[in-house]
């Protein structure tokens, strides 16, 4: 579904220096540490990179009908794990093989789209490639339904933009779902980021209740603005769990009031390019509890409050 959304971010003019730099270096949740060295070895090439990510991590909703492996209930934890240096351990755990051998699929790390995208984040990172998780819906789960997803955003040095790359998207998810994009460049319209999504429903361009995510069926307005708040988090390199929630988030139950919606409009025009922003967007999350991580959040499948670095 192009739009003038869509395509004017597609436009978007070549980063800012500061914001190059601080996407090139590692966050709280992106930083290897002890791994840092080991990840620097791998394949320079952004495909070989991918294929790393998908060697070393199984999704946990799919493990069973497309790769034939029954999660045990001991090992559903693992989707839980928040800092990139832990995944790293469990991994090794699973495994203590070099990070480049791609591991069997009882051997992987069960995790869901933000592990994909957290770790491919991670190692473009310690290679000093800029890079940054972005929080949105993708047209290419659910036909006629726009579904919960992050991907990658790489800078590209040669052609000097973002491209949105999406690490899950092995062979076996390709052909399950008929994905005929191109996984290291995913089209705007393919993937949305909140932004995107937020400006179509509040223009009449898209319904509402075609945004969330089928597990729970929770769809509407309220999942776009709490994927807003993921964005603004996620662009200020803390890249949280999909299900953990905090500060402005609104609850499915909720009817946005004017103020949220003139909230959640100016966390949109910030998150839109955030290249053009990025001193603001910095700023507010330094300065507003309603989108700044606590030290402890909201577990929403666990129901219950943790803090921010429980595993």
């Amino acid at each position: 579904m192009p739009t003038k959304t869509t395509e004017r971010v597609q436009m978007e003019p070549p980063a800012a220096g500061a914001a190059l730099a601080y996407y090139a270096r590692p966050g709280a949740m992106t930083i290897a540490n002890k791994h840092a060295a080991a990840l620097e070895t791998l394949p320079d090439d952004l495909g070989g990179l991918v294929r790393f990510v998908q060697g070393v991590v199984l999704h946990e909703y799919v493990a069973g009908d497309l790769y034939g492996f029954q999660v045990p209930n001991e090992r559903k934890s693992e989707s839980h794990i928040r800092p990139a240096e832990q995944l790293l351990d469990r991994i090794l755990t699973l495994d203590p093989r070099p990070f480049s051998v791609a591991r069997p699929v009882d051997r992987r790390l069960i995790g869901v789209c933000r592990h994909f995208a957290v770790l491919l984040a991670a190692v473009l990172r310690a290679k000093e490639i800029p890079a940054r998780v972005r929080c949105g819906f993708g047209t290419y789960f659910n036909p006629g339904f726009f579904e919960d997803h992050v991907v990658c955003e790489v800078w590209d040095a040669n052609e000097r933009r973002w491209r949105l790359v999406d690490p899950q998207f092995d062979k076996i998810w390709r052909q399950a779902l008929d994905i005929d994009h191109d996984i290291l460049d995913v089209p705007r319209d393919r993937f949305l980021i909140a932004a995107d999504a937020w400006v179509l429903c509040l223009e009449g361009k898209a319904d509402p209740r075609i945004f969330g995510i089928f597990k729970g069926d929770l769809r509407g307005l309220w999942f776009v603005a709490r994927n807003l708040v993921h964005d603004v988090a996620s662009l200020n390199k803390m890249e949280l769990l999909r299900w953990v929630d905090w500060g402005a988030m609104p609850n499915p139950t909720q009817t946005l009031t004017n103020d949220q919606l003139d909230f959640f409009d100016r966390l949109a025009a910030l998150t839109e390019m955030p290249d053009l922003t990025f001193e603001k967007l910095r700023t507010l999350y330094d300065g507003d509890e309603r989108v700044e991580v606590p030290k402890v959040v909201f577990n929403a499948v666990l129901q219950r409050q943790e803090p921010l670095w429980a595993t």
